[in-house]
């Protein structure tokens, strides 16, 4: 039965290596089809109502037990890896858990929360959650500008050496909101996960919890046998769920997550992994009322600095109509009741983003939406016309994909022209730096007076990629923008608009 636990590690290290590196790469040389991988995760397959996953996954829990967490959840692996790091500051103690008492009262109070609000159409403890977006938002908010800055660093170095097989790589500008949320929770795990082993997934995790209930009926499970067994305490003292009774010999099985080690610390040979041919009794339900309070006040206070630190975020003025705008969301979201309920805000779609143009919210959805992707336009940052890569790689289907074809009349904003502050008006200077970059020439100049010409807008026919006013000079408010679209409907296909000739040379065109 030994021989489970190393099957365990591959495969959780295939998984976890490949969802980690595929969050990391910034150079597009691992295989696009990567993706796919990251769509066998419990809360993307639920939103998306993937079935064939869903399917794959439920059978798995009620066969295996939670062999998710151990194996295919990217989050559960992270913990493994922290609490396995520990050692090294530990002075040699090889064994550090012990059988601790279930904490059901706040386990059981996270997972109903999160799933009544969910039903009345809040998905915000879903978002915030999901162990998969967590990981998610970890990865791409603290780790992948680490190895941004660590390959410019070397960039640079060989630079100097005459190597140039590495290049400068852009580095995505810094959101705080998205920044403070993904170190807290990072702080969360880690602590958590260096003082006892897997409690965030038994405790916070709704997703843990949930499987919990599952693998309390699965086919195979984790059990001891009496008659050979010592009471030694050696398969509890490597139990990092603590789920493990040796005294009394009694497995949790709610909160056991199937990695085996258990079987290679045995000795004895006295706990194996078997069929379940009867149901066991249940266990009492015990709460170890200092640990419950602590880890809640705990949560609960990230919780409630988040929401503060969002608030702060809100300071920026609306005198300008640039400034109140509402969110442009990714090609795909369709509506944003649809996109707020069903994106999780992995943020995989911003770090597969070629333009860098998707960035983490702050406040722009509302609290409810904090670290979702919305576009933000700066000097040359815009939503490629045939680019369609943010609608392949969601998971969750918060983004429908789309073709090329359908992409480049997905009207995901409506563009705004203000004449009173284009310098064709304020300072009678020529340009037409907006209709040259339109793709569209849902912005397109006319005559204005003594021989300029001026933007003229076509909103049907704009898809709002913010081309024209990531392009624009006006500063600090550009004088052409785009409204994000509640609703994004279908654009008409360029007519006959008409094209903008004259050569612009003050600003390069």
């Amino acid at each position: 039965m030994k021989f489970l636990k190393k099957i365990r590690v591959v495969l959780s290290l295939l998984f976890f290596l490949s969802i980690l590196l595929f969050f990391l790469d910034f150079t597009g040389k691992l295989p696009f089809q990567m993706h796919q991988l990251l769509s066998i995760q419990w809360i993307p397959a639920l939103l998306s109502l993937n079935l064939g996953i869903l399917s794959i996954l439920l059978i798995l829990s009620l066969f295996l037990g939670r062999i998710y967490c151990s194996t295919i959840c990217p989050l559960g692996v992270l913990q493994d890896v922290l609490s396995w790091k520990t050692r090294i500051f530990r002075k040699k103690r090889k064994y550090r858990f012990d059988y601790a008492k279930p904490q059901n009262i706040l386990r059981y109070s996270v997972l109903a929360i999160t799933l009544i609000a969910f039903i009345f159409g809040s998905s915000f403890l879903v978002l915030l959650l999901d162990p998969y977006s967590t990981f998610g938002r970890i990865i791409s908010q603290l780790f992948r500008p680490l190895a941004i800055w660590a390959n410019n660093g070397l960039a640079s170095v060989l630079g100097k050496m005459g190597n140039y097989s590495l290049y400068q790589v852009e580095q995505v500008s810094f959101v705080p909101l998205a920044f403070g949320v993904a170190l807290l929770f990072f702080y969360i795990v880690t602590q958590m996960s260096w003082t006892k082993g897997r409690s965030y997934c038994n405790t916070i995790c709704p997703v843990g919890t949930g499987l919990g209930l599952l693998s309390k009926i699965s086919l195979f499970r984790i059990s001891i046998k009496e008659s050979g067994c010592t009471r030694c305490g050696a398969c509890e003292k490597q139990c990092k769920s603590q789920c493990i009774d040796s005294d009394n010999m009694k497995v949790d099985d709610s909160r056991c997550v199937t990695c085996f080690n258990c079987l290679s610390a045995c000795k004895k040979g006295s706990i194996n992994y078997e069929f379940r041919y009867k149901k066991q009794q249940a266990q009492p339900i015990q709460n170890n009322e200092n640990n419950s309070r602590r880890t809640f006040l705990m949560v609960t206070g990230a919780m409630l600095a988040t929401a503060a630190f969002a608030k702060t975020q809100k300071v920026i003025s609306n005198n300008d109509s640039i400034l109140s705008r509402k969110p442009i969301m990714p090609p795909g979201a369709d509506n944003i009741e649809y996109f707020n309920s069903h994106c999780t805000a992995c943020q995989l779609c911003i770090t597969k983003c070629p333009m860098q143009v998707l960035k983490p919210a702050a406040l722009q959805y509302g609290i409810s939406g904090i670290t979702q992707p919305h576009l933000a336009f700066s000097t040359e940052v815009f939503c490629t016309y045939d680019c369609n890569i943010c609608t392949t790689v969601c998971p969750t289907s918060a983004l429908k994909k789309l073709s090329i074809e359908e992409k480049k009349v997905a009207q995901i904003g409506i563009v705004n022209f203000r004449k009173s502050k284009c310098i064709v008006f304020t300072e009678e200077k020529d340009c037409g730096a907006c209709s040259e970059h339109c793709p569209t020439q849902a912005v397109h100049m006319i005559p204005y007076k003594e021989g300029l010409t001026i933007p003229e807008v076509k909103k049907d026919i704009c898809i709002g990629c913010g081309a024209c006013e990531s392009i624009c000079p006006v500063r600090p408010y550009q004088a052409i923008y785009v409204e994000g679209a509640s609703i994004q409907l279908k654009a008409k296909k360029p007519s006959e608009a008409k094209k903008f000739d004259k050569k612009i040379d003050d600003f390069g065109f």
